[in-house]
């Protein structure tokens, strides 16, 4: 990092400094960043954009799209789905699997939308 990315001097605006901080006692980053954290494995982003593309995909279905086995596959839909990104249900003997809610639909577009955007500015 050299001088000028930084700031000169320090000094701060106290009264967003405080809002800011009053703020975030009040909402669950900690949890945000566990459900970001989450996706931001290769494995687990490629999973929730399968996701998104189908409404519902099958274990087996996930494995294949990977090119991992079953028990990779579970492995990372069980971290998704601890963090609220994936639901599931049962079919017999087969887990099916789909996003949660649009929000993260829509967290998966956006970022894609912004990494495409970034690249294309580079």
């Amino acid at each position: 990092m050299n001088i000028e990315e930084t700031c000169e001097v320090f000094c701060y605006d106290e009264e967003k400094v405080d809002r800011v901080q009053k703020d975030l006692q009040t909402v669950d980053i900690a949890g945000v960043s566990q459900m970001l954290k989450a996706i931001a494995d290769v494995n687990r982003a490629k999973i929730t954009y399968a996701l998104c593309r189908e409404d519902e995909l099958c274990v087996c279905d996930i494995a294949n799209i990977l090119g991992v086995t079953i028990a990779n596959a579970s492995h990372h839909l069980r971290t998704l789905y601890k963090q609220g990104v994936v639901t599931f249900r049962k079919e017999g003997k087969l887990a099916f699997y789909s996003i949660e809610d649009q929000h993260i639909k829509q967290i998966m577009m956006i970022a894609l939308t912004q990494r495409k955007e970034v690249t294309a500015n580079v």
